[in-house]
Order: structure tokens, then sequence, then C-alpha cells
């Protein structure tokens, strides 16, 4: 009996993470092999429900009945998990389809992953699995654990483990390994999860999907991410959302950074590489909290559950041990985090109790203070404080054998805690970290995760309210953007004009220009002029010679235009020269470039930044996704280093920063233009004028796809 509908929400997520009966597709006898693994692991954590081994060779695999083929299965199969080679994998999958099965996990490998002929074969499987109504986890997956319902089905052998912790966390990983370390990682230190999911290559089942059946669980209070990176925006945005909107926190760790890690995530997800910069725009755009540190991602969750972003940054720190505590503190300060020194209501409250602290950022208690009469009522002033938005309590070595002294104080208080509470305990205390863990208080074992984590918190914010935007109806600039090949200056100055960017006045020249045409040209400019050369085969014009400034007069703009030509065809010999373009010359506080860019993962983004090279190399770049507001254009504007001038920094003029937003949010308004071909676009320099003065677009690139391109 075929599938009437793919399955979804509740009938999906009962299939996968609590069937009652699962088909076995290629189960071995051997126990050397990974393909006997999930049906061993079942039984041994206790799945109570129906197993077929399906294999044609054997009658029996370990005590259970084995069967030729899934159609000889005796009853209905909810999850079938297929360990076949890539080449047997789609007849499994419609045998399965034909026999009712909701959904099959596809352990094989050999697809997407393995380059552009494995992607045309998976996705002609997932084209069969849709047309006959069946779910498909996968490929090159390892599985589901649900630990709460004893559901075992993965081959990962972190799960040779004596027994699953049940717990309220769930996890979904794009790296099946990874599931299994951070698994064993965990359970040694008492973290327990809810379910766990390899994602493997989303050909059907993805992130976003799989996570809004955990959203909808509800044995899941949190929800963890390890991302190599994201293969359906829109449905992962959906489902960050509505984890928002529950109270369920999203954590993500985020792996290609690097540009060696971005190209070795691509290669092993079988996805196309992104902007690591634009992932974590959109992960911090949609209320993800990314953390720098895999141990974070473990130890994070209670810190954030069932809280809201906080509106300010400021933590108290106390601690019973000094060194410990100003580990801490220096970490918050590497991230970016400012110690604050308790209040003077709290100094003066402690004091009547004859508990003496100073007005230093981290109260330290000494280790007199590591008992519970001292540790509970400063914790307890320090919860009472207004001025604080989070505490660390740091424990030192009383932590390993003597919890009541400054542990249990901690967990007594957190429960009521209006904000969140986390414990750094530098030694080596297990025992502590689980009874902290069962207390539902963060616990980290080293500075830098804790620090790492209070991070996190502090940049945490709600997702972008969904907006409805004016789609642009300008007709030039809807002719420039859905047009293809390479942009004109003319184009690229009516664009400009189009979207209210102020650019100077500019005149055209023939590549060789006579006496006259100079003249005519110069006729409504005003010395010292600009020169850039025109031409459809060189982007950036200052690496071949193809742009002079401060030129003073007319007998300079000849010379220069000469020298400018010859070296250009010196330079790049082959490049087709259409002339010049001259304009006024405009200085002011700062030059900055704003950029636009088609991101394969995420869509558009739009990136602001000190203009030159300079911002590449320091990576001092704010990036957000486009369109942007005004209001987004001027907070991207506030996490740029560089534009610290144009704030007024040591009095320092400030720059027209209320100018320069309202420019950084129209150029991203490109996004808009429907059927755009625009993949590229560039503002550098946009000039700042001092406050009150503007800010005009000197140059202005844009690359359009070819019209031959895919």
């Amino acid at each position: 009996m075929s599938n009437s509908s793919p399955a979804t929400g509740a009938r999906l997520s009962h299939a996968l993470f609590s069937p009652e009966s699962i088909a076995l597709i290629g189960a071995s006898a051997d126990e050397k092999k990974h393909t006997s693994l999930p049906q061993r692991y079942l039984r041994k954590h206790g799945f109570r429900g129906a197993i077929f081994p399906v294999n044609p060779k054997r009658d029996e695999i370990f005590g259970e009945r084995a069967y030729p083929s899934i159609d000889l299965v005796p009853r209905q199969v909810d999850h079938a998990f297929i360990m076949l080679p890539a080449r047997l994998v789609p007849d499994a999958v419609e045998q399965c389809a034909a026999n009712g099965v909701k959904c099959a996990t596809i352990f094989s490998g050999g697809f997407a992953e393995a380059g552009a002929d494995g992607r045309v074969f998976q996705n002609s499987i997932v084209e069969t699995a849709r047309r006959k109504g069946i779910r498909i986890l996968g490929p090159n997956c390892l599985g589901i654990i649900n630990a709460n319902q004893k559901v075992a089905l993965s081959a990962n052998e972190v799960l040779e483990v004596p027994q699953l912790l049940e717990g309220r966390i769930s996890l979904l990983s794009q790296s099946g390994s990874l599931l299994g370390a951070l698994l064993s990682r965990a359970q040694n230190r008492g973290f327990r999860f809810a379910k766990m999911v390899s994602v493997g290559n989303e050909a059907d089942l993805g992130v976003g999907e799989l996570g809004e059946l955990l959203v909808d669980d509800p044995q899941t209070d949190s929800l963890l991410l390890f991302l190599e990176t994201i293969r359906d925006a829109p449905a992962f945005a959906r489902m960050t959302r509505r984890a928002f909107a529950a109270r369920k926190p999203v954590i993500a760790y985020l792996v290609g950074r690097s540009a060696v890690g971005n190209q070795l995530a691509a290669s092993h997800t079988g996805a196309i590489a992104g902007n690591s910069a634009a992932v974590e725009a959109f992960l911090r755009q949609h209320g993800v909290l990314r953390v720098d540190m895999l141990e974070t991602l473990i130890e994070m969750p209670p810190l954030v559950m069932k809280r809201e972003p906080p509106k300010r940054q400021r933590v108290n720190v106390m601690t019973t041990t000094g060194g410990g505590g100003a580990l801490l503190v220096d970490n918050l300060g590497l991230r970016g985090i400012v110690t604050t020194a308790p209040d003077r209501a709290v100094v003066k409250s402690l004091a009547a109790l004859d508990i003496h602290i100073g007005d230093s950022p981290l109260v330290d208690l000494t280790i007199g203070g590591a008992n519970a009469k001292i540790f509970g009522p400063v914790l307890d002033a320090l919860i009472k404080s207004p001025d604080n938005d989070a505490i660390v309590a740091v424990v030192g070595s009383s932590s390993q054998y003597r919890p009541d002294r400054a542990v249990m104080p901690i967990i007594e208080r957190a429960a009521q805690s209006p904000k969140p509470i986390a414990a750094f305990l530098t030694p080596v205390a297990d025992e502590s970290a689980r009874l902290l863990g069962d207390a539902s208080v963060a616990a980290f074992r080293t500075p830098e995760a804790c620090a790492d984590a209070i991070r996190a918190y502090f940049t945490w914010q709600a997702p972008d309210p969904d907006r409805e935007w004016s789609v642009p109806q300008h007709a030039k600039l809807r002719q420039v953007a859905q047009d293809h090949g390479p942009v004109s200056a003319a184009d690229a100055a009516e664009v400009l004009d189009a979207l209210g960017i102020a650019r100077p006045k500019t005149a055209a020249l023939p590549i060789d220009p006579t006496d006259g045409e100079i003249e005519k040209a110069t006729g409504g400019l005003k010395f010292p002029l600009v020169i850039k050369i025109e031409s459809p085969d060189i982007a950036h014009k200052t690496e071949v010679g193809g742009v002079m400034l401060d030129v003073a007069d007319a007998t300079a703009l000849r010379a220069a235009l000469r020298r400018m030509r010859d070296t250009v065809r010196q330079r790049q010999p082959g490049a087709t020269l259409l002339g010049f373009t001259i304009q006024e010359m405009r200085r002011g506080l700062a030059e900055v470039l704003v950029g636009y860019r088609v991101d394969p993962q995420v869509g558009p983004i739009i990136t602001a930044g000190v203009g030159g090279v300079l911002a590449e190399i320091y990576r001092d770049v704010a990036v957000a996704l486009a369109p942007v507001t005004v209001e987004g254009a001027r907070a991207m504007i506030g996490r740029v280093r560089g534009f610290a001038p144009l704030l007024g920094y040591r009095n320092l003029p400030k720059g027209d920063v209320a100018a320069l937003a309202r420019a950084i949010s129209a150029w991203s308004t490109l996004a808009l233009v429907p059927d755009s071909h625009i993949s590229d676009a560039e503002l550098n320099p946009l000039i700042v004028g001092a406050e009150g003065h503007g800010v005009v677009a000197v140059d202005a690139l844009l690359i359009r796809q070819e019209r031959n391109a895919t």
C-alpha cells in the first residue's frame, strides 16, 4: 500500500522520533560492520517496538527474524533505515513507498557530497520520494536518537555508552560524527539530550522543517544546531521565528568561518559555499544565539532557557578565588563585555550584614567567602540589584569536594532569579556540575566558554520584524537591474540617481579626446578633478592605474588622460577601453565602502566598512540581510570600530551619520528589484561629510550575471 501524501507535522514527528516499527534495510549479522549497529543499539537502549531486519541472505539476525525484502514484512512499517550501496537506494525507496512506509533514513553515502553527479542522483531520489509520498532523512546520515522514548536509530558508535540520559534539549547536526562527540561530552558531565538528529545532506527533510517539529515537541525546551551551511533559508527563518515565539532558544555553532573551513564545510555537506559573515548576520537577525566554542554549545542552554534577550549588557562577577575571577573577567573583556562593579546600595546592604566588599568590578570574597553564610547573601544582593543583567559566580576548590559551601547557595536561588546566573567552576568538579545541571543552572568548566556564553547572551536579539517593502518602480533602475552583463558608468550613475544617492558632477570623454571635447566636458565642472578609466573588462580601476586624483587644471587634465590611457593599455593590454569619466573632486571626514551581494546561502546582504583594502584585512565590516531600514543601517554603523571618529570619538568632528545610514539603506533596496540580475554592487568610496553636509558616492560598481549564466 503506497502513501497517499507525504507525512508532515505530528504524523511525521511520530514516524521519525517515536516509530512503533522499524525496518533495517541492509542489516548485517556481522558485528564488525556498521550496518549491524542500528539493530544492536535499538535493543541495547530499550526500544520496545518491532524491528524488521531486511537481508535476502539471512533468515535471522541477532535473534530477530529477517526478511528478504520489505514487501514481505508482515505489518505496517513507520520508519525504514536504509544501509545499502548508493546504486541500490532508489529501488529501496520505491519499495518502502509502495509498502506504506512514512519516512526513510538513508545512511548510505555517495550523493551530493560526492560531487555534481551525486547531486543529480540525489535529486532523482527526492523526486521519486515526493511523487510516491515518502519523506527522506539524509542521505549521508547517521540517524536519530530519542533518549526519552528509547529510540537509538543510528550507526554512531557513541551509542556504546551504557545508557542514554533523558533530557529536554534537542540537537540538529549537519555532521553525524559530531553528533556523537557532543553526546559523549554532554553525558560525561551529566548534560541530557531529548532528541538528536544527524540531518545529512538534507535532500528532503532539512534543519528548518526538523526544527519546527522540535519547536512543537513538548519534551524540547531548547534547540542546539551544529551548522556547516544553510540550505533552505526561508524554512530555517520560519523555524527560528517560531522557536523564539515559543521561548525555546536556538543556539548555533557555525563551522566554516575561515576560508579553508568554509571550503571544507561545503565539501562535506555537498552545499554551495557562501560567506560566513552573511550566515552570522542571518542567524543574528532571526533570533539565534551563535557561540564560538563547541563547549559553549553544550553548557549554555540553561542560561537562556525560558528567557528573552537582555535590554542592556551589564554583568556582575563574584568569586571565591581571585585568580579564577580574574580569568573570567579577562575573557569577558576580550569579547567586548565590560564587567561592572556592584552599585553602592549593594555594598551598603552587605555591610549591614558585616559582609564587606569593595567597589572593584570583581567581587572577590576570597577563600573565606566559600561558605553559605557569606556567599548566599552576596548573591542575594546582586540578584536584587537593578544595575546588572546577569551574574556569574566563580567557585574555586570548594566546588570539588564541598558543594554545600558555594554551589548549593547558587542552586537554591537560581530558579527564582529574574536574571540569568551562570557558574564557572575552576577545578574539575563533576559532582557540582551535575548538581547545577540538574537544577538548570549553566555550569562552565572553562573561563573561555563561560565568557563566550555571556557574549552570546548579551548580543542576542529578537528576530527582525517582518516588514512590507515597497517594490522600486523607477523604470531605469529596473531596466539596469534586469539586463545582463557589464554595467556602464552612465547606467551606474542613473542607478544612484534612482536610489537618491548623491554623486559628484560628472562628464564623459572618449579614449582619444580632442581639445574641443575636453573643453566642452569640463565646462560645467570645477577643478580639481578625478579621472577614471571606463572599461567593461576592468572592475578595480586603481590596480591598473585607471584612477587619478587632484587634477588641477585643463593642462594637467590633458597630460593625465594620455598617461592613464598608455598605462592601462600596458598593464591590461586585452581590455576594451571605452573612454574616461571625469568628475569633481570631493573630500570629507571619511571614506566608506558599502557593498551589496547575493549570497548563495542566505540571499541578498548589505555590508558597510571603512573604505579601502583595510576593511578586508581587519574584517571591520558590518553585515546585514538586505534590504535594511535606516534604523538597521544605524545599528550597522555602530558595529564598525573604524566608524568611531564619525560618531564623535574623543571630540573629533562628527560625520553625517544620518545621511550615511540613509545611503546604506537605499543601496540595500537593490534587493527589492524584481527579476534582478545584479549579483554584486559596491559604493567605494562613499565620502562622508561633516554632520549636516551629506554623503557623496564617488564610484559605483554593479556586476550583473551574464545572459547565459545558469
